[in-house]
């Protein structure tokens, strides 16, 4: 479909009202997280993906999730609002300050759910090998560009049959030296470039089906077979 400059400003205007909606239905205490999370220097997603994670976890009839890089508090509470107080959320981060923010705020909300938090300040790469095999439902994968590649290596060992892997910030436009992000050629930033070539790796992968779509930043959704 050809799109014309009426279309795209169109888009842009629709992309915001979204947001706005998505914010606006958000609860005032995770108002109060994503204000708290950006003053301690980790800048929040979008809240439509936040609320887009939480209907996949109850999409996937999901008990036991994954989060790494927790940085990404809203979404990862959001993940927690998802299991409808049962079930496990293991969030890894290799951020000291993410892991104590997450486990701050579970603890304001755990005398009104049963979901049980596992917090493990990590790297992806060093805690998903020692996880037991087939066991996952979700695994959400946000934050520095090192998470992506070492969560889909175990995705497949990790999760079960029709359990799902998704990748916030496909299109690479939330961290610092961003220049447009993948939709722009030259921009060859670290997480760029590790996103052009996740996308590669997962959508050649025969053991997952996928879809790209462009929910906040981008999210890349794999389906194990």
């Amino acid at each position: 479909m050809m799109m014309d400059h009426t279309t795209y400003e169109n888009l842009a205007k629709a992309w915001d009202y979204v947001e706005e909606h998505a914010a606006d239905r958000q609860s005032n205490e995770l108002k109060e997280l994503r204000i708290t999370a950006q003053e301690a220097g980790m800048p929040q997603s979008a809240a439509m993906q936040a609320a887009l994670l939480a209907v996949l976890v109850r999409l996937t009839n999901a008990r036991s999730v994954i989060a790494v890089g927790t940085g990404s508090l809203v979404e990862t509470l959001e993940l927690v609002r998802g299991l409808d107080g049962e079930g496990q959320l293991t969030a890894v981060d290799s951020s000291a300050e993410g892991i104590a923010l997450i486990r701050k705020s579970f603890d304001r909300i755990q005398d009104e759910t049963d979901t049980t938090l596992r917090a493990v300040n990590a790297t992806a790469g060093t805690f998903l090998p020692r996880l037991n095999a087939n066991v996952y439902d979700l695994i959400v994968v946000a934050g520095d560009a090192s998470n992506y590649a070492s969560s889909f290596e175990q995705a497949s060992r990790l999760l079960r049959p029709r359990g799902a892997i998704v990748f916030t910030d496909m299109l690479a436009l939330e961290h610092d030296d961003a220049n447009g992000g993948v939709v722009n050629p030259a921009d060859r930033s670290p997480k760029a470039t590790a996103m052009r070539e996740l996308l590669e790796t997962v959508e050649s992968d025969e053991g997952f089906d996928t879809a790209l779509t462009s929910t906040g930043t981008g999210l890349l959704v794999a389906v194990k077979r």
